[in-house]
């Protein structure tokens, strides 16, 4: 064999493994995703069941993210001290279990025992899906494959509400949970049966010393808790909460605020996230097509902001709103796989899990401050607010991307002259 047909041959099989990754990784995102929506469309049926207000299903809500957040951190040193693939196993069914407990006993300190679990799984998904698809996906094509990850989690999104409803109809509520518990454990099959992809496992290394004896270079938590990284999770901060307005208020926002027909609002809606789910998987398509990550999201947000205001400022008819809600969420969407590869660009050799870990936090922090904001915009009969404030949220993670990449630049510069000097 010629070493033109090695190296053909070697780069099948190299692409062969590359989609093998990504199928596993994006099976368990759309699991994750899919079992973020089994709770709202059973609201009604819990709170008859359990005998409880909307008050407790808002704390164990709440018990799951808080949860969430605390350990996405010591989970990212997990992933690269183990690798992904056992964590994603063991993510996976532990909500499967917890799902599946709380179908079989439907008891509210069963609820919190589930959601804490659940909590504790959804911490694993963020640090060791994108440490495992950086160290098994070609550099050239890694902006894509964020993008079918993310998509992925957004097709979970659109079927579980629908899926959820179906089982519970034709089974019950227990059946709907328990099935809702299952999906997981069979996805969790394949990735423990499947061996050569993973993430890099990080050895235990001796510090290495300089030459007065003490610590060289940073270790631990000082080596990914940097200025730029930090800066990262608040711009996820902002970027969240840009858009989690109008994905969770927009219908009764412009039903209350233009008397918009709640079948129209809907369809805005769902134009919104739709798009928004084809706006990622076109944004992959544009990250590996450009180093520029930060002026993409910055020109993106900073369009979408001009959109966003004109809904949030005249009552549009029927067909102008659902094509500005859809060019919203395209914009969006298009966005997120070059948000991912400045996360990626951003994190030290090894410390991909750990950088995504602090990073991703921003998204559960924004879960915790968006509703209870945008609530209290609804609650002083101020509905236009959602879409302005989400506006102001857009300039400012416009700004951020900016300035943020040139800051970046000066200290690329900087270290370069430097280098060129010594």
């Amino acid at each position: 064999m010629t070493t033109e047909a090695l190296g053909r041959f070697g780069g099948e099989r190299g692409k062969t493994g590359e989609y093998q990754a990504i199928a596993l990784v994006s099976s368990a995102h759309f699991v994750n995703h899919f079992q973020h929506l089994v709770w709202p469309p059973l609201f009604p049926l819990l709170t008859a069941t359990l005998g409880i207000g909307f008050l407790e299903l808002g704390f164990a809500l709440t018990v799951a993210s808080a949860l969430a957040v605390v350990a996405q951190l010591p989970v990212g040193f997990l992933v690269d001290r183990f690798g992904s693939r056992r964590l994603l196993v063991i993510a996976l069914i532990l909500a499967g279990l917890a799902f599946i407990g709380f179908g079989l006993a439907p008891t509210y300190w069963n609820l919190l025992l589930a959601m804490g679990l659940i909590g504790l799984a959804n911490s694993v998904f963020h640090p060791a899906d994108y440490a495992l698809l950086s160290a098994k996906i070609a550099p050239g094509r890694l902006g894509r494959a964020f993008s079918i990850h993310t998509f992925s989690g957004f097709l979970g999104n659109a079927v579980a509400p629908v899926t959820m409803l179906a089982l519970v109809a034709i089974g019950g509520l227990s059946l709907g949970l328990i099935a809702a518990g299952a999906i997981a454990l069979v996805v969790a099959v394949p990735l423990a049966l499947t061996r050569g992809v993973d993430s890099e496992i990080t050895p235990r290394l001796a510090p290495t010393l300089a030459a007065d004896g003490s610590p060289a270079g940073r270790q631990g938590m000082t080596a990914i808790l940097t200025p730029g990284i930090l800066a990262l999770t608040g711009f996820f901060v902002l970027m969240s909460l840009s858009s989690s307005g109008i994905s969770t208020f927009s219908v009764v926002a412009l039903t209350s605020a233009y008397g918009t027909p709640l079948s129209v609002a809907n369809w805005a809606l769902t134009g919104y996230l739709a798009a928004q789910a084809f706006g990622v998987l076109a944004g992959g398509v544009v990250a590996d097509m450009t180093r520029r990550h930060a002026d993409v999201a910055a020109l993106g947000y900073a369009v979408n902001a001009c959109i966003v205001l004109v809904i949030g400022m005249i009552a549009l008819g029927s067909v102008p709103l659902v094509a500005a809600m859809a060019a919203a969420g395209f914009l969006g969407g298009l966005i997120m796989p070059s948000r991912d590869m400045l996360v990626r660009a951003a994190a030290p050799p090894g410390a991909v899990g750990r950088t995504f870990g602090i990073v991703t936090t921003g998204f559960s922090i924004a879960g915790i401050m968006g509703p209870l904001m945008f609530g209290y915009i609804m609650d002083q009969g101020a509905p236009e607010w959602v879409f302005r404030a989400s506006v102001i949220f857009m300039v400012l993670t416009a700004l951020a991307a900016f300035l943020g990449d040139r800051r970046m630049e000066a200290n690329r510069r900087r270290r370069a002259a430097t280098a060129a000097a010594e």
